[in-house]
């Protein structure tokens, strides 16, 4: 297979390896660390999960991407690469130590969440500078190669690390603390073998007398990047209905998130156990329908066009919510979870082409950052809204109807307009 024969050809670069491996180890801990916060949040018997909660859960995990994202390439432009993997990794290790030490003794939940906020702050941090140094372990005709293949791979170790927290939760009983300090060992772990990097190997690279911006400098240019970006997306219909159509879905879908969490810590289940052993076959049902969406959005969009692809997603979601929600059952929703995994990342992977399309070379970067901010925030925002609507039990069919008419007012929208 190609895949495997271009994946053959990149590990015998040793650079390559070693910062795969970085990726690897830290991805995976990102995996553990957020199932960490999530169970501990939602399934810790001396806790009382409410939607306020997970929605407060929900903002430390996501917020950082969105508030940080734009501004990280100002300081990554200014320090060396190899060592913000390798502080970054040490320094989410200490913290999510001291996450764990405040499981134990049981502190007020905003310093809980202050100290998980700053391990996922520093997660952009890192994330960006892998993603940066890419170019430097590979060659020019490789890199579209490496490109597709380190993040799939970084994406599949945070599902691992993911699934190994679930395993751990459930087979240790008042294991929350355990599970985030075995996140911070995979942090360690990362840290170490980035010292397998040349200290400069990385860059950035700055001639003699170059003078980088000043951090002002950088977050105006930053703030004006995005402005510009804003103006540009505004000139090209086609990618900003598509940006719009992906932020509601996004919506819909973590509202319906925090909804299935509610259930299955207090409607569908009689233990914590039974409850995130629920969450975690609805995690894998969901995460089936993003790989499937993979397989069959190339076969959607070449017969119905990006623009027809995404309203079928939006409408398929408008069509199975109530079909399958109203029935406030856990087969039903586990199905819903599949099909709503499949509609969301088949409309993503159209929205990401046809902003890569129609967007000019030159604004990209800037309109991909909007479009970063957009995605996380409108979960955060779901979540929000959740929050208000939702009974203790997490039972709402005010909630279901609600996604329902924004998924069918998004499909005929675009329905209104030219496929492309």
């Amino acid at each position: 297979m190609p895949v495997v024969r271009d994946l053959r050809v990149l590990l015998r670069l040793r650079d390559f390896r070693n910062l795969l491996a970085v990726r690897l180890l830290s991805q995976a801990a990102d995996g553990v660390y957020q199932v960490s916060l999530a169970t501990y949040v939602v399934f810790s018997p001396e806790k009382q999960a409410t939607p306020a909660g997970i929605a407060s859960a929900m903002a430390v995990l996501l917020l950082p991407y969105s508030a940080i994202g734009p501004f990280a390439g100002v300081l990554l432009d200014r320090w060396r690469r190899r060592q913000v993997l390798l502080y970054g990794n040490l320094l989410r290790a200490l913290l999510a130590c001291a996450t764990g030490v405040l499981i134990v003794v049981h502190v007020p939940d905003w310093l809980f969440y202050a100290s998980a906020l700053s391990v996922t702050a520093v997660n952009r941090f890192v994330l960006a500078g892998l993603a940066a140094s890419l170019p430097r372990v590979v060659a020019a005709d490789q890199l579209v190669t490496a490109n597709a293949l380190s993040p799939t791979a970084g994406t599949l170790a945070a599902t691992a690390g993911g699934g190994l927290a679930f395993l751990v939760r459930l087979t240790a009983a008042g294991s929350d603390a355990l599970v985030v300090l075995l996140g911070a060992a995979l942090y360690l772990c990362a840290a170490l073998v980035s010292l397998r990097l040349a200290a400069g190997l990385l860059g950035p690279d700055h001639p003699p007398g170059h003078r980088p911006p000043s951090l002002a400098e950088g977050v105006v240019v930053t703030v004006r990047g995005m402005v510009e970006g804003l103006r540009h997306l505004s000139e090209r219909r086609e990618a900003a209905h598509a940006l719009a159509a992906m932020t509601v879905m996004r919506f819909c879908y973590g509202a319906l998130t925090v909804m299935l969490l509610m259930l299955c810590r207090y409607a569908w289940s009689e233990s914590e156990e039974e409850g995130l052993a629920l969450l975690g076959l609805a995690v894998g049902a969901s995460g089936a329908g993003f790989l499937m969406a993979a397989a069959v959005t190339p076969w959607g969009v070449q017969r119905l066009g990006t623009r027809g692809w995404i309203t079928a997603c939006a409408a398929g979601a408008a069509v199975l919510v109530p079909a399958l929600g109203l029935f406030l059952a856990p087969g039903p929703m586990l199905v819903a979870a599949f099909a709503l995994g499949l509609a969301t990342q088949g409309a993503k992977i159209s929205t990401d082409t046809v902003v890569q399309f129609r967007i000019d070379d030159d604004y990209r970067g800037r309109v991909f950052s909007v479009y970063d901010v957009l995605f996380n925030a409108s979960f955060v925002a779901a979540a929000a809204v959740a929050a208000l609507m939702l009974p203790p039990d997490g039972r709402s069919v005010a909630l279901l109807l609600s996604v329902t008419a924004l998924y069918a007012a998004t499909a005929a929208v675009l329905g209104k307009r030219p496929r492309g």
